[in-house]
């Protein structure tokens, strides 16, 4: 997905660096590697594993810019099917710190909606609004941070948008079904994003089933609300946001790149008329010597690859372009 820097995400990184000041580097790092074991494990949902501020600044300092730019990519495909929808509230479902709200808010900018975080871990919650509060956007700074069990239990009031991001794993399969459930009531587009693994996805697909069920319509990443070509257990459909390292990031997972690519699975479904791409790029272009090789999922072939050649001008130039995750034609 071809993105520009976001101000959000050097507002964002900047706080964050703040966060760890005092905190000796080692414990920081094992509070992560702790956190990275356990955190996406079988942890039931009134007993969160983040403990203590210290325990929140690690994890938020490691994981935060990753899951906000994987939810800024899939808002930012959200707007492209739905251009002149604007929402006027925010529902971030086991929001933690706010990365997903710092999305919404960078998304819609000085039209950004009032937006309410609910999360059960109170440290979490407390530190979000720290953050936000850091942050000098109003959106942000007026949000309203909510502890709530994230459960079958679960009611929420009616909103436009509703983010769900990396939450799903840490439920079990029925408080799963019950919150994106909820979401489809409560909203008129839900986004749900989780890690780009072949698990992750099989819970998006899940998440899709289900939002297509309750009546709304695949805004992003499919061209359509049909069923998913990929055969189940073949492959997974997945994309990839590009991330800043910081010191800590490197002290943990060693090498010298100032970057790493966050992969996400992710799914867009709205009440209201979209325009989703005519087809999607699903893998990262092959560039050969004039000739690209396009790996897409389109409305009505299912799963098809496109040889665009110089013999077909301005495409092929589009093609060249083209990054893993973009609608096809990108024009």
């Amino acid at each position: 997905m071809n993105a520009v820097a976001a101000p959000a995400a050097e507002t964002l990184r900047s706080a964050l660096a703040g966060l760890l000041d005092g905190l000796p580097p080692t414990q920081a790092a094992q509070a992560v590697e702790r956190l990275i074991a356990n955190y996406r494990g079988t942890t039931p949902t009134d007993a969160p594993v983040l403990r203590d501020r210290s325990d929140v600044a690690a994890y938020a300092a490691y994981r935060m810019p990753a899951t906000f730019e994987a939810v800024r990519a899939a808002l930012a495909e959200l707007r492209a099917a739905a251009p002149d929808w604007t929402p006027g509230t925010h529902t971030d479902i086991g929001g933690g710190t706010g990365a997903a709200s710092w999305a919404v808010a960078d998304a819609w900018d000085e039209e950004a909606p009032s937006t309410t975080v609910l999360d059960w871990a109170e440290p979490a919650l407390a530190l979000g609004r720290e953050l936000a509060v850091a942050s000098r956007v109003p959106s942000l700074r007026a949000a309203t941070w909510q502890r709530s069990r994230i459960s079958a239990a679960l009611r929420i009031e009616s909103t436009d948008l509703v983010t769900v991001s990396y939450v799903l794993k840490e439920l079990t399969p029925g408080d799963r079904a019950a919150v994106v459930a909820e979401a489809a009531r409560a909203a008129q587009a839900v986004v749900v994003v989780e890690p780009g693994t072949p698990d992750g996805y099989e819970r998006i697909i899940e998440a899709r089933d289900a939002l297509i069920a309750a009546g709304l319509r695949v805004a992003a990443p499919c061209p359509h609300s049909a069923a998913c070509p990929i055969e189940p257990g073949s492959d997974w459909c997945h994309f990839a946001a590009r991330v800043s390292r910081s010191s800590l990031h490197r002290q943990i997972k060693g090498g010298s790149l100032p970057y790493e690519d966050e992969k996400f699975s992710y799914v867009a479904a709205t009440r209201f008329p979209v325009e989703p791409a005519g087809a999607r790029v699903t893998r990262k272009p092959q560039i050969r010597k004039g000739l690209v090789l396009l790996d897409l999922c389109t409305e009505g072939e299912g799963l098809r690859r496109d040889t665009v050649t110089k013999r077909h001008g301005a495409l092929y130039k589009e093609a060249r372009d083209a990054a893993w995750g973009d609608a096809w034609p990108t024009g």
